[in-house]
Formats: C-alpha cells, sequence, structure tokens
C-alpha cells in the first residue's frame, strides 16, 4: 500500500491514464456484450455492418435490430440495399420490415419494384406489402358492398344489379392513384348508365353482361391505384315499377292542379254572382224611386191641366189589363208544362 500510493504520488499522470484506459475497457466491453450478437448475424450472413456502424445507429435513435434484420433479409434475397437508406427510412417513420418483405415479394414476381419506389409507398401510408401480394394474388371487390345498386330502364322498371370487379395493384400509380372507394363508386355509376341506357328491362335480365361489357368500355381504372381485370355481374332483381308511379304521382298532381282551378273558377263564379245580386238590388232600388216619382208627376199633371180625368181613367184600365193578361200567360205556361209532365209519365209507363 505505501508502494502505490508513493506510485500515485511519482506518477499522476499515467495513473490517470491508466484508469481512463481501464474505464474505455470497460465501455468497450460492454458495447461488445451489446452489439456483438448482431454484428455475428450480419458477419455469418454476409451483410457488411461493422460494430461503429450499429453504435452510430444507436446514437442516432435508430434500431440496429430492426436494421439488421431487415438488412440480412435483403441480403439473403439476394437485393442491394444501402444501409443508409434503411436508417433514413427508419428516421422517417417508416416501417422497414414490412418494405424489405414487399422488396422481396416484388423481386420474385418480377414487378420491377425497387427501395426508393417501396420506401414512397409505404410513406404515403399504403401497406406496400399488401400491394404486392395484391399484385401478385389479385382480390375481388364487391359493388357495393352493402346492398345493390338500383336503376331504371327506359320502360319504367327498376333493376337491382351487384357486381363483383377483380383488380389487381397498379404499382407505378400506387402513389397518389384513388382507393377502392373510388372504384366501387365508378362501377355503381357504369351500371346505372348501362341500365338506364336499356330499352327495358328484359334486354338486362337476358343479358347481364351487356353490363359488365359497357362498364368495362368506359376505362374506370383511369387514375386509380387498380388495374380493373374483369366485371362480374352476381345477381340481377327486378325492383319497383318507377314509371307508373311517377305517371300516378304526376296524374295525382295534374288533378290537385285542375281541382284547384275549377275552385278558382267557382270562387270567381260567386263572386260575380253576388255583384250580380248586389246590381239587382241597386237596379230595384233606383226602379222604386222611379215608380214613387209617378204619382208626383201625374198630380202635377193635374194641377197644370196636361192631365184630366178621363185620361187617369184610360191609364188604369190599360194597367188592368196588363195585369190580367199577364196571368193568362202565366196560367196557360203551368197548364202546358201540367200537359208535358203528364205525357211524359204515360211515356214511361208505357
Amino acid at each position: 500500500m505505501l508502494l502505490q500510493s508513493s506510485w500515485f504520488e511519482t506518477s499522476p499522470i499515467m495513473a490517470w491514464s491508466l484508469v481512463g484506459l481501464l474505464i474505455l475497457l470497460v465501455v468497450l466491453v460492454l458495447i461488445l456484450l451489446k452489439f456483438i450478437n448482431l454484428w455475428v448475424q450480419s458477419y455469418m450472413s454476409g451483410t457488411k455492418i461493422s460494430l461503429f456502424q450499429l453504435v452510430g445507429m444507436s446514437l442516432r435513435k435508430v434500431n440496429p435490430t430492426v436494421i439488421v434484420r431487415g438488412a440480412i433479409s435483403a441480403t439473403q434475397a439476394g437485393i442491394p440495399i444501402n444501409v443508409r437508406d434503411l436508417e433514413a427510412h427508419y428516421l422517417a417513420g417508416g416501417r422497414i420490415l414490412n418494405v424489405v418483405q414487399a422488396l422481396i415479394a416484388a423481386d420474385r414476381a418480377d414487378l420491377g419494384l425497387d427501395f426508393r419506389q417501396a420506401a414512397a409507398i409505404d410513406l404515403a401510408g399504403r401497406d406496400v406489402l399488401d400491394a404486392v401480394q395484391t399484385c401478385v394474388n389479385p382480390k375481388v371487390i364487391d359493388c357495393p358492398q352493402n346492398g345493390k345498386v338500383a336503376a331504371m330502364a327506359k320502360d319504367g322498371i327498376q333493376v337491382l344489379a351487384k357486381a363483383r370487379v377483380t383488380v389487381r395493384t397498379n404499382i407505378k400509380q400506387l402513389v397518389g392513384g384513388a382507393t377502392e372507394e373510388t372504384i366501387i363508386a365508378r362501377v355503381g355509376e357504369g351500371i346505372v348508365s348501362t341500365i338506364g341506357s336499356s330499352d327495358n328491362h328484359k334486354q338486362v335480365l337476358e343479358n347481364p353482361d351487356r353490363i359488365s361489357k359497357g362498364v368495362l368500355s368506359k376505362g374506370l381504372d383511369a387514375g386509380t391505384a387498380f388495374e380493373i381485370l374483369s366485371i362480374d355481374i352476381a345477381d340481377v332483381d327486378i325492383g319497383d315499377n318507377i314509371g307508373a308511379r311517377l305517371q300516378a304521382d304526376q296524374a295525382e298532381a295534374d288533378k290537385r292542379v285542375a281541382q284547384a282551378a275549377a275552385e278558382g273558377r267557382r270562387a270567381m263564379a260567386v263572386a260575380i254572382e253576388q255583384e250580380s245580386v248586389a246590381d239587382i238590388a241597386a237596379n230595384r232600388a233606383k226602379l222604386v224611386l222611379a215608380e214613387a216619382e209617378v204619382p208626383l208627376a201625374m198630380a202635377d199633371a193635374f194641377r197644370t191641366g196636361n192631365l184630366g180625368i178621363l185620361d187617369y181613367q184610360k191609364i188604369k184600365n190599360i194597367e188592368s189589363d196588363t195585369r190580367m193578361r199577364t196571368g193568362i200567360a202565366a196560367g196557360e205556361e203551368a197548364h202546358l208544362e201540367t200537359e208535358e209532365d203528364k205525357k211524359k209519365m204515360r211515356g214511361q209507363e208505357d
């Protein structure tokens, strides 16, 4: 102990250097223990990843395990991938293993997919592995997903149709291309257009393939991330008679319009009748006023000598004769109506 203390006192620089070397050795041993397994795996698989790169990944907040597993899978599949590219994609929030598996599947299927395209598809939020699998193994989309597409032929009969669309992924248009919802909407629109252009519903029932041919001819996969391989009509049913119902609704509406117009005319006739009654009452009032002035005029004529007693008697006789003739005429008309009624009654009894 005395020798050691004296040695530290005589050579402090060498002592601190030795302590530093010991600490560095301990750190190196810990790093080796942490990354030696990954380095051995990468070395044995032929992937060129050094211990310093593994340490750098840890310092850059990159998970070395994910990078090494992805690099080993790509190397074993014969796909050249730069470790720096894997790190950059990981730091951008990408899914390394998913991209590597998609690259392996695309290479086996000879789809011509490179790492930049796969990384772009993955960062765009698409499942690149599912896209590659769909490109190799096309999938079927029900159109619509629930229920059936309702359309009306020219004869007014409603036709219900359900289609199944077989699609595969178009890798080149996967970034920025429309999704399945666009395919479903376009196919539904094409079904409605094709059925609507049919002269009658029997043509659709006899040849359902005219719907699929008409829809395929429209190029509905333009601008989408899929390529339509076929459109098959799964089911066709007859719905309601829309034309007859529309005609009935139109007839009901026309009837209401006619009733409203007739009610307007009736109200106008009632108003005119009331105006006529008012005019008659006004004329009667004028007549009464005029008749009231006759005695006054006759009295004035008597006073002035323009009318004598004999003239007045003649006027009275004329009025009496007029009333008598009017009564006779009214009696004859009543008698004639009674005779006509009797003849009608006899005819009905015969």
